[in-house]
C-alpha cells in the first residue's frame, strides 16, 4: 500500500508539475492575452474612432457630393436657361434686324415723299411769287396809269383854277370899273334929284359892293372846291405810290 502511495505521490507530483507548468504556461499565455487583448481593445478603439472620423468624413463628402450635386444641377438648369435666353436673344435679335430694315425702308419712303413735298411746296412757292410779282407788275403798271391820269387831272385842275383866279380877277376888276360907272353915274343923278327921293332910295353903293361880295365868295367856294380835289388826289396818288412798295417791304 505505501509503494502504491509513494508512486501516486509521483505521479502527482509529475502532474502537480504538469499542472504547474500548464498554469504557468496559461498565465503567460493568459498574459499574453491580456496584452493581445488590450492592443486588441485599444486598436478597436482605434478603429472605433477611425470609424467614427470616416463616418463623419463620409457623411461630410456625401453632404458635399449633395451641394455638388444640387450645384451641378443648377448649373444645368443655367445652362438650359442660358441656352433659352440666347435663342430668344438671337430671336429678337432677328426681329430687331427685320424692324431695322422695315423702319429704314420707311424712313427712305417718309424721305421721298417729304423731298417730293418740299419740291412741290418750293414750286407752289415760286408759282406764288410769280404770280405775286405778276400781280404787282401790273399793279405798278395801273398804279403808273393813274397816277398819270392823276397828274394829268391834277395839272388840268391846276389850269382850271388859275382861269378861275384870272376870271375872278378880271370879273372883279370888270365889277369894280362897273362899279366906279355905276357909281359916278349914281352920284350924279342922286345931286339932280330931291333929297327926299335920296333918303328913301337904297344906296347904289352898297347894292355893288354886296354883288361883288357874293361873287367873290362864290368864287372863292369854286376855288377851296378844287383845291379840296386837288388834294384828295395828290393823297391817292401818293398812297398808291407807296402801297406797293410797302406789300413788298412785308414779302
Amino acid at each position: 500500500m505505501k509503494k502504491l502511495t509513494a508512486v501516486d505521490l509521483t505521479k502527482l507530483v509529475k502532474d502537480f508539475i504538469q499542472l504547474e507548468n500548464k498554469i504557468t504556461e496559461m498565465k503567460g499565455e493568459n498574459s499574453t492575452l491580456e496584452i493581445q487583448l488590450d492592443e486588441t481593445s485599444r486598436y478597436l478603439k482605434l478603429a472605433q474612432n477611425k470609424e467614427k472620423h470616416l463616418t463623419e468624413e463620409r457623411d461630410g463628402l456625401l453632404e458635399t457630393v449633395k451641394c455638388l450635386q444640387h450645384t451641378l444641377q443648377q448649373q444645368c438648369d443655367l445652362r438650359v436657361e442660358n441656352e433659352r435666353l440666347k435663342n430668344e436673344a438671337l430671336q429678337m435679335k432677328k426681329e430687331n434686324e427685320a424692324q431695322i430694315e422695315v423702319s429704314k425702308t420707311r424712313l427712305q419712303r417718309l424721305a421721298a415723299e417729304m423731298k417730293a413735298l418740299q419740291d412741290q411746296h418750293q414750286r407752289e412757292l415760286e408759282d406764288r411769287e410769280k404770280e405775286a410779282q405778276r400781280k404787282l407788275d401790273a399793279k405798278d403798271t395801273d398804279l403808273k396809269v393813274t397816277r398819270e391820269r392823276n397828274e394829268c387831272a391834277l395839272e388840268e385842275m391846276r389850269r382850271q383854277m388859275r382861269e378861275k383866279e384870272k376870271e375872278k380877277q378880271s370879273q372883279t376888276i370888270k365889277l369894280q370899273m362897273e362899279f366906279g360907272a355905276k357909281l359916278a353915274r349914281a352920284q350924279s343923278m342922286s345931286a339932280k334929284s330931291h333929297p327926299q327921293t335920296q333918303a328913301s332910295a337904297p344906296h347904289p353903293q352898297n347894292i355893288f359892293k354886296r354883288k361883288l361880295q357874293f361873287i367873290q365868295d362864290e368864287k372863292n367856294k369854286e376855288i377851296e372846291v378844287l383845291r379840296q380835289k386837288v388834294r384828295e388826289l395828290e393823297q391817292q396818288s401818293l398812297y398808291g405810290f407807296m402801297d406797293p412798295r410797302l406789300k413788298r417791304r412785308k414779302n
